[in-house]
């Protein structure tokens, strides 16, 4: 229900504890770099979906007003 808010800061530090004993401190800025490019490409994705979205809609309006 709570989403990802309900885990905490104690919850996040316990990932982190348990990330860092499986990965060792040698591959995590190689995985932060990932996650980053991840949501990075993610962002990118989603505004260009919503761009599309709002270009589609003013070409309904713009259809429905020449009417």
């Amino acid at each position: 229900m709570g989403g990802l808010g309900a885990i905490g800061v104690p919850g996040l530090i316990i990932i982190l504890v348990i990330v860092l004993i499986v990965f060792g401190p040698k591959k995590l800025p190689e995985i932060g770099g990932a996650v980053g490019k991840t949501f990075a490409e993610f962002k990118k994705s989603t505004k260009g979906l919503i761009d599309d979205d709002e270009d589609s809609m003013k070409k309904v309006e713009k259809k429905s007003d020449a009417s």
